[in-house]
């Protein structure tokens, strides 16, 4: 990318775009094409299309979605589905229509099957069953992956997804119902403490694995695989072919640990005194989910945030977030 290219970032105040904007402007960046919620409704397709024939971004961040933990995907799966259907459809189309150069178009690794062979690689896509927790999210995610698949074979885009696997880091969403599990147990950890209360519950058996991406990182491997060579991106894209492997690039770090040693992590930094207790009648969800990022390390990049480390600054921001109100 030019370092005076127009980039547009869509969903620039959430965890993913704060995180792009922060990477580019660290190497130079500074061209960049925004608008809040209020400002855009990127539901809207006249309001997304007037915007991108005003505004020419070159290249474009599909960061903007509806997201939300278990709790939230089980009460607005309509919503889940609806809104980011309607905003990846209308943003995919706009770059297309306004030749944009580039686009990343951000998923989840929910779009994987519930029982997917560990590691999960980019193949496995739609070879069994989702989690039916979260398939309406998972299926409009789907959906965007095939659209930009579509798009580069019909019309030679340039348009990648990358599949982060779950996130935590700065500008997170500390909803008490509505968070994904990493802010919500900074949050219950956090309440506890201040309660001097005796213990504190999580959700379900604490036996599912998960693997956790610090923000800063996934923006960093965004930005690089934005800035490859047309000779390493191109053969990303499935210009021509339908062979199975959609422009797809997972990016994670590599490994995982249990729902148990993450709260007993989280409640370390947070300094939580209390004993932890789990309530196995709720639902845990997909039993692991560990993505298989050797494509992506092979390419010359990889994750170097310890986990620990970036909790420490993910509690700082909840602090933060407090404070400022």
């Amino acid at each position: 990318m030019d370092q005076n290219a127009r980039i547009y970032i869509a969903g620039h105040r959430g965890l993913v775009g704060t995180a792009l904007m922060r990477n580019l402007r660290a190497k130079g960046f500074a061209n960049f094409v925004t608008r809040t919620h209020a400002e855009l409704d990127l539901t809207s397709q006249a309001a997304v299309e007037a915007f991108f024939a005003a505004e020419k971004p070159d290249y474009a961040f599909l960061a903007a979605a509806k997201v939300g933990g278990i709790h939230a995907n089980n009460t607005y799966p309509a919503e889940f589905i609806r809104d980011n259907l309607a905003i990846q459809t209308n943003i995919i189309h706009a770059a297309y229509k306004n030749d944009v150069k580039r686009l990343l178009f951000l998923g989840s690794s929910c779009i994987y099957p519930k029982l997917a062979p560990q590691p999960m690689k980019e193949e496995h896509l739609l070879t069994s069953e989702l989690e039916p927790t979260n398939r309406p999210y998972a299926l409009a995610k789907i959906a965007g992956i095939e659209m930009c698949w579509s798009y580069n074979r019909q019309y030679k885009t340039q348009y990648l997804a990358v599949m982060p696997t779950n996130l935590y880091g700065p500008g997170d969403n500390y909803h008490p119902q509505n968070s994904h599990v990493i802010p919500a147990l900074i949050r219950r950890f956090h309440e506890a403490k201040l309660a001097n209360a005796p213990s504190v519950t999580v959700w379900g058996s604490g036996t599912p694995k998960r693997e956790f991406l610090y923000s800063e990182d996934m923006a960093d491997a965004c930005v690089y695989l934005m800035n490859l060579p047309d000779d390493k991106f191109i053969p990303l894209l499935g210009q021509d072919r339908n062979d199975g492997l959609p422009p797809l690039m997972n990016i994670g770090v590599g490994h995982d640990l249990s729902i148990r040693e993450l709260a007993e992590t989280v409640k370390n930094v947070v300094g939580f005194a209390g004993t932890l207790e789990f309530d196995a009648s709720k639902p845990d969800g997909t039993p692991r989910k560990l993505m298989d990022v050797g494509r992506l390390n092979a390419m010359g990049w990889k994750a170097t945030t310890d986990m620990r480390e970036g909790l420490a600054v993910a509690y700082r921001d909840f602090l933060d977030c407090r404070k400022t109100g």
